[in-house]
Parts: structure tokens; C-alpha cells; sequence
């Protein structure tokens, strides 16, 4: 029998909405309940690689478009080296630009202009009168060159084609192997200047120099050789084919 206070007894199995979640996934068997349900193997995914974060004070660029910055390798320690080149350097181009005022201006008890025309007619040279002049400028302006570190291996070039010229001229005066100063007869003092200019060319004049961000100044390579090369050839020929 039924009370009337308690009211009617509800009917559970007849309404669907007394319990709506039960009652859906009982109608529909196909709804997933959970991700074991998609049947997806977790072995097939590859986790994202770590990417660093960048560092965007480092990056300079115009236009607002970044341009990362090349790092600057580190300078190799040279020691003294710098500085006696520069020693050498003032040796042998000092001596070229006295030796070059000796014969253009007469200074040092040198020659002059005159004289050192009168030895190159001597010589047999060809157009002596020009070529006192353009030897002597020659000289000076190699030296001048050396002594800054300028153009270094041209500067070099014309010492080498200067001295060949200054050996086969005392070879020519006296024939033989006069190598030592006897009488000034000896050609040691060419062949040293001719040492010198060729060892500046092939190690370069150093970073205390006019051209110390130029690639001869401290890592010559093959302009060096071309460089000393065009010295012999340009003394050889004007001995040739200035006389």
C-alpha cells in the first residue's frame, strides 16, 4: 500500500533523463571515453626537439632584418716580431734613401746627378741621363716605401731590380767572383740589400706599418713570390735591353 505523504514511487527505468550520461552512453556505444579509445600508439610520436633561446643583443642588422654577427676569431700572439721588422725595415730603407740622396743631390760625398750619369754611360747604358734620374727616385722612393710599410712587396720588387742591376754592374767593372768590398769592387752590400728586401716580402712588414690591415703585412702568400719574382725579371731585362 502507498502513503500518500511519501508520495508515488519513481519509475528509474522509464524516464532517460533521471540519469542523462548513463543514459547516452548506453544508447550510443561508438562515443569514445577516454584517449585508450582512439587507439593511438605513443611510441610513434618523436618529442620536440630543445631549441635554445637566442640571444637577439648579439644580432645587428639595417632595415630591421637581423643579421647574426660572424664571431671574431682570437689574434695570434707575435711577440716582438712586429717590432723587428720594423727595425729591419728602417735599416734597409734608410740605406736606400741615403744612397738615393748620394746620386740625385751629391749629399755624403755621393756622386750627384752628374756622376752617376757619367757611371751608367760608363755601363753602357742606353739613355743614362734618364736613368740617373729614374735610379736614384728609384731608390728614394723604395726606401721611403720600406721605412712606412707601403706597398711593401712593390717596394721590395724595386730593390731587387735596383741590386741586380748594381751586381752585374761591378761584375761587368770587374769580371769574377768579387763578393767581398775590396777596392769597391765587392758586391756583399747588394747582395745583403737583395736579402733583405726578399725576406720583408715573404714575412711581410709587420703590423706596425702603413699596410698592417693589408693580407701581405702578416700572412703573405703567393702575391710575395709574384711580387719578388717581377724584381728579377724587371733587373734581368733592364740589363738586357737597357744597354
Amino acid at each position: 500500500m502507498t502513503s500518500k505523504e511519501n508520495g508515488p514511487t519513481p519509475d528509474t527505468g522509464s524516464n532517460p533523463y533521471d540519469q542523462p550520461t548513463r543514459q547516452l552512453r548506453r544508447d550510443r556505444p561508438s562515443m569514445l571515453e577516454s584517449d585508450d579509445d582512439l587507439g593511438l600508439d605513443e611510441s610513434a610520436f618523436t618529442p620536440t626537439p630543445y631549441v635554445p633561446p637566442v640571444d637577439e643583443s648579439q644580432w645587428t642588422g639595417s632595415e630591421g632584418t637581423p643579421v647574426p654577427q660572424q664571431p671574431t676569431a682570437p689574434k695570434a700572439r707575435r711577440g716582438t716580431l712586429d717590432l723587428g721588422l720594423l727595425i729591419l725595415r728602417l735599416a734597409v730603407g734608410g740605406t736606400l734613401i741615403v744612397h738615393g740622396l748620394q746620386k740625385l743631390v751629391g749629399l755624403w760625398n755621393g756622386p750627384g746627378l752628374d756622376g752617376f750619369e757619367e757611371l751608367l754611360a760608363d755601363a753602357g747604358y742606353r739613355e743614362p741621363g734618364l736613368l740617373a734620374i729614374v735610379g736614384s727616385v728609384g731608390e728614394i722612393a723604395a726606401g721611403s716605401f720600406l721605412v712606412l710599410g707601403l706597398l711593401t712587396p712593390l717596394a721590395a720588387a724595386a730593390v731587387v731590380a735596383i741590386m741586380i742591376n748594381a751586381v752585374l754592374f761591378k761584375h761587368e767593372l770587374e769580371p769574377g767572383l768579387q763578393y767581398f768590398a775590396s777596392e769597391g769592387s765587392g758586391f756583399e752590400y747588394e747582395v745583403l740589400l737583395v736579402a733583405a728586401a726578399v725576406a720583408l716580402t715573404l714575412t711581410g712588414p709587420g703590423r706596425i706599418a702603413v699596410d698592417t690591415r693589408r693580407g701581405w703585412a702578416t700572412r703573405p702568400f703567393v702575391g710575395s713570390f709574384v711580387a719578388v719574382l717581377l724584381g728579377v725579371a724587371a733587373g734581368v731585362c733592364l740589363w738586357i735591353f737597357g744597354r
